[in-house]
């Protein structure tokens, strides 16, 4: 038998977190790390300043606030609305001493206020962006960068679509720009 790929190998993992939540009939996607290359090339794609406020929805393990703010000098803030994960990545930006620059609200995302985002960067499925895409139009300013990994956002006309190819699967991001069409 062969060994199970390790993006395959973190789906499983996450999916066993997952289904032990607490928080499951809550969670509209399941908790599925992205890999690092693909947080960089968001970051990059979403073109962050620094002290651009970066919001990550669904933010699991911290890895894109993480990166927001060491790589990009950004200021980030996660919402996550798994305890465990929540603590988790609270854990690792205090262990990275970044807790002054990133933190993470335990909070479901249609609580939360999202309109001080710069960037907003996302992980979840096309039918929960579809349902938090009324949210987005009413909060988000114009000129805000949404960026999202593998599901687009139905009804917007994303201005880019990048492919990359990370551990032998096709991924794709998805820039949306708020107040922009694509030309």
């Amino acid at each position: 038998m062969r060994n199970i790929p390790t993006y395959a190998a973190y789906f499983l993992a996450a999916a066993a977190v997952y289904s032990q939540s607490g928080d499951v009939g809550k969670r509209m996607a399941p908790y599925v790390p992205s890999p690092q290359e693909i947080i960089d090339r968001m970051l990059e794609v979403a073109q962050i300043k620094p002290l651009d406020t970066v919001i990550d929805v669904g933010c699991g393990d911290g890895r894109i606030l993480v990166t927001a703010v060491q790589k990009f000098k950004a200021k980030a803030i996660g919402i996550e609305i798994e305890q465990k994960i929540a603590a988790q990545a609270t854990e690792t930006l205090h262990k990275l001493g970044l807790q002054n620059k990133a933190r993470v609200v335990r909070a479901d995302v249609f609580d939360v206020d999202l309109s001080q985002a710069d960037v907003l960067t996302l992980y979840l499925t096309t039918s929960f962006n579809e349902k938090l895409r009324p949210k987005f139009e009413q909060s988000l300013k114009p000129g805000t960068r949404v960026v999202s990994h593998d599901y687009g956002i139905r009804g917007w006309n994303p201005v880019e679509i990048e492919e990359v190819f990370v551990h032998g699967r096709r991924h794709r991001i998805f820039l949306y720009v708020i107040g922009q069409k694509k030309n």
